[in-house]
């Protein structure tokens, strides 16, 4: 093998890992957070979360009918199945109050509090 490959093929390396390191670095920047929808009542209906902060929110329908996680201050629609689990991916939030419902059971409602 000729130095010149070596050195390209050394390059190449060091990039792949300095990409996994960002990506792992990020990975852990990012704030998870889980409530459950049981009897069309969100458990808990208040949830907080750091401002700045990329947040994967994960909804768990423990009901046998469908749920829509809706939320126009967080611009997000997520139709939830019965008896499953949706992944809802935030931006980075700004304090406030962030208001969600279920769209199918409107009664079905709750807030995310950003300090």
């Amino acid at each position: 093998m000729r130095v010149s490959s070596i050195i390209r093929s050394g390059l190449h390396a060091a990039t792949i890992l300095a990409m996994l390191t960002a990506a792992a670095a990020m990975a852990e920047d990012v704030l998870t957070v889980q409530i459950t929808v049981k009897n069309h009542i969100f458990e808990p209906a208040e949830i907080h979360a750091p401002a700045g902060v990329p947040i994967v929110l994960r909804v768990k329908n423990l009901d046998p009918t469908p749920m829509e996680f809706e939320s126009a201050s967080l611009r997000v629609e997520k139709v939830v199945t019965a008896s499953s689990e949706g992944v809802i991916n935030l931006r980075p939030l700004q304090p406030g109050q962030y208001k969600f419902f279920d769209d199918f059971h409107q009664q079905t409602s709750g807030v995310l509090i950003v300090p």
